[in-house]
C-alpha cells in the first residue's frame, strides 16, 4: 500500500516521502494517528498544497523537543519506594512514576516517552533511563531509587 508521510516516522521516512508499507500498518497505525495518508492523486495534490505548513509544523515539533531535551539533559530524579533489607523493591518503578518525577522538575514528559528496555526498575540505586522525546531527540536521565522511610 502506498502512503504519503505527513510527519517523520522513525525507520520509515521524512515528511512528504512516498513509502510502500503493509496495509495493516497503514490502516491501523499510520492513517489513524495522522502520520500518513493514502497516495491517491487527489491526496498527492492536497499534500503538495499543504507541504510548507506540514514542514513548518514538523520543524516546530523538533525545536520544542530539543528545548525539552536541553532542560532534562544531565538531570537526576529521585523516587522513594518501599524496599526490603536486600535492596529489592516491594513492587516496581515504571514509566508512569518516572514521567511524574520528570514533570515534577518542570518539564512535561508523557509516559510513552519513557523507554525502559529492561522492564520496570525493581532494585534500589541509580539507573540510566532514556527519554524518547521526538523521532530525532533522545535524552538520558538518572533515576535514583531510594528506600522510603519506615513508618
Amino acid at each position: 500500500m502506498d502512503i504519503i508521510l505527513l510527519e517523520k516516522v522513525g525507520n520509515l521516512g521524512q515528511v512528504g516521502d512516498r513509502v510502500r508499507v503493509k496495509s495493516g500498518y497503514a490502516r491501523n497505525y499510520l492513517i489513524p494517528q495522522g502520520k500518513g495518508t493514502l497516495a491517491t492523486p487527489e491526496n498527492v495534490a492536497r499534500f503538495e498544497a499543504r507541504r510548507a505548513e506540514l514542514e513548518r509544523k514538523a520543524a516546530e515539533g523538533l525545536g520544542e523537543a530539543q528545548a525539552r531535551a536541553r532542560q532534562l539533559e544531565g538531570q537526576a530524579v529521585t523516587i522513594s519506594a518501599q524496599a526490603g533489607p536486600e535492596g529489592k523493591l516491594f513492587g516496581s518503578i515504571g514509566t508512569v512514576d518516572i514521567a511524574e518525577a520528570c514533570t515534577g522538575l518542570g518539564v512535561a514528559v508523557q509516559r510513552s516517552e519513557v523507554r525502559l528496555p529492561e522492564g520496570p526498575i525493581r532494585v534500589l540505586g541509580e539507573h540510566r533511563v532514556e527519554l524518547h522525546l521526538h523521532t530525532d531527540v533522545d535524552v538520558a536521565i538518572t533515576v535514583r531509587v531510594e528506600a522510603a522511610a519506615a513508618e
